[in-house]
């Protein structure tokens, strides 16, 4: 059977507030109205300043501040999450926006029961070891479901003692970061070049790519039915389907496909469904003029 999600039509691109996620260092509502409605000097009250201006206003409103209280207001706008929806480019929005669609769609382990060897494989695994999605959950987003208890990094070597060792955490897919670094940093210009995820999975790589590069086309090929019906819907909804292709079918009978791409992305792809020796023959077997990325 397979599984069924309906994604929420409205796409809002700003920053998601609130949730498990919200972030511990924001002002509190009454603290940010409170300051909202402060007095400010009148050059802050000014709208669409240039630069010269807003630095300007920026330091008669710290030589405003109490000199006491002036270490602490430096110290907070270094480390402040307050200014992220200012810093943030739209793209790592829109990215986030669907993180949070697919997190909606999605059990805490991002494992379906379609995928049974790879669970099977993960159980295999010698230590304990979860599936967390990186693109999914980030770093911080881990430590918020840790305090809630719904996760935990750790598990106990001695059943009920406190001696503990790290949980292994394995991501079939890369993270926001992952995901920018190797469109601006790995890949050359993909301008009017096609590029083909093997195992696309949720279509992460599909979306950066769309966001982050200039690719003529962009093909996922999935194996599995639940996740192409998630990517297809993740599609529709961000109006993907100019540059974006979902093809469901194994990937050794996409031949055509790779010997007409000119970048192919394998994340992990057949780790968890092939020997080795298996992954080599794929690998290997792929048109000769394939440039690969490592």
């Amino acid at each position: 059977m397979h599984a069924h999600w309906e994604l929420q039509e409205e796409a809002e691109l700003g920053p998601q507030k609130g949730g498990v996620h919200a972030e511990r260092s924001r002002l509190s509502r009454s603290d940010y109205l409170h300051v909202r409605n402060a007095n400010f000097p009148a050059a802050v009250g000014q709208c669409n300043m240039d630069f010269r201006s807003a630095q300007r206003a920026i330091l008669q409103l710290l030589d405003a501040v109490a000199p006491a209280d002036r270490p602490a207001l430096l110290s907070w706008m270094r480390t402040t999450r307050d200014f992220d929806e200012f810093t943030q480019d739209n793209n790592e929005v829109i990215l986030k926006n669907i993180a949070d669609d697919l997190r909606n769609c999605l059990p805490l382990e991002t494992m379906l029961a379609s995928e049974p060897v790879a669970l099977q494989k993960i159980q295999q695994q010698p230590e304990p070891t979860v599936h967390i999605d990186a693109f999914l959950y980030d770093e911080d987003f881990i430590d918020s479901l840790c305090e809630e208890g719904r996760m935990s990094r750790n598990y106990c070597t001695v059943c009920g003692s406190h001696q503990t060792a790290p949980l292994g955490f394995i991501s079939h897919s890369f993270s926001l970061v992952e995901l920018k670094f190797i469109y601006h940093h790995v890949l050359p210009d993909l301008l009017g070049k096609v590029l083909v995820d093997v195992g696309s999975r949720l279509g992460t790589v599909l979306y950066g790519g769309y966001l982050y590069s200039s690719a003529l086309q962009l093909y996922g090929v999935e194996l599995n039915g639940d996740f192409c019906q998630l990517q297809e819907m993740v599609i529709k909804k961000y109006h993907f389907s100019d540059r974006i292709k979902v093809v469901h079918a194994d990937i050794c009978t996409q031949g055509s496909l790779l010997y007409n791409a000119d970048v192919v992305i394998m994340n992990n792809v057949f780790e968890y469904f092939l020997k080795e020796t298996e992954q080599a023959r794929l690998i290997y077997s792929y048109p000769p003029g394939l440039k690969r990325y490592h």
